[in-house]
């Protein structure tokens, strides 16, 4: 019973993540590995997040940055490719502490620069670079987000626009990263009854996503995403250094 109702939050969790709280969806592997393993936990979920991607994108199909998702996507593409290839040498523990440490680099950065109103520039070769490590990080751990953030926030993108973009481009990462895990078995022995409802359950949390993401202002919904952020930072930090330990 207890098993079951952590992993319905964690599907509502990703749903509400792809409806616009996008920092909300890395923390569902870490709570699921309170009981599973982890590789398991992020193979469980991949369809929760595929499903609930693509209703993220029709709720946000007219709010979106097409110059970020054209930087964006193909590096994350690249990045899942290095990362099918590295997955079976490369500890976890590594890319949940260095994926920790940007987020708390972003979180750092953005509360110093706190009454800096400049809004950075879409170049393409920092979200190259930002790409590349989403696609890496969203492979290993689903944890994609930080990478993907420090590169959107300094944007200072209007709120839907930030939300659909995000929601464009890990809609096509995570599709494109559902024959790679096929292929390297961690989609082995999954219980497809269950990975129905908790899709089911993620689509509940979507809707209830955007709906939160309509409703909050600007600066507190900013507020909210770089909280989150942090928070998820210091788990993956922990998560990291206790492999480690």
């Amino acid at each position: 019973m207890y098993e079951t109702v952590l992993l319905i939050v964690a599907a509502l969790v990703v749903g509400m993540s792809k409806g616009g709280l996008s920092s909300a969806a890395a923390i569902a592997v870490p709570m699921l590995a309170l009981f599973m393993n982890p590789v398991k936990a992020a193979a469980t979920l991949l369809p929760v997040y595929i499903v609930t991607d693509w209703v993220g994108v029709w709720l946000y199909r007219h709010h979106f940055s097409r110059r970020n998702l054209f930087i964006l996507v193909p590096a994350m593409l690249a990045g899942v490719a290095i990362a099918t290839v590295i997955t079976p040498y490369t500890p976890e523990w590594a890319l949940l502490i260095f994926t920790g440490l940007i987020g708390i680099w972003h979180v750092g950065r953005a509360w110093l620069k706190r009454h800096d109103d400049s809004q950075a520039e879409a170049k393409v070769i920092p979200g190259l670079f930002w790409g590349t490590l989403t696609g890496i990080a969203s492979f290993i751990t689903h944890s994609g987000s930080p990478p993907a953030q420090a590169y959107l926030l300094p944007q200072k993108l209007p709120k839907l626009e930030f939300a659909g973009t995000i929601a464009i481009a890990f809609a096509i990462g995570n599709i494109v990263k559902l024959p790679a895990y096929w292929v390297i078995g961690q989609l082995d022995g999954l219980n497809w009854p269950l990975v129905a409802g908790l899709a089911v359950a993620g689509i509940a949390g979507t809707v209830a996503g955007r709906w939160l993401t309509a409703r909050l202002s600007q600066q507190l919904y900013m507020r909210v995403i770089q909280i989150m952020l942090a928070v998820l930072s210091v788990l993956l930090l922990i998560r990291g250094a206790t492999q480690v330990m």
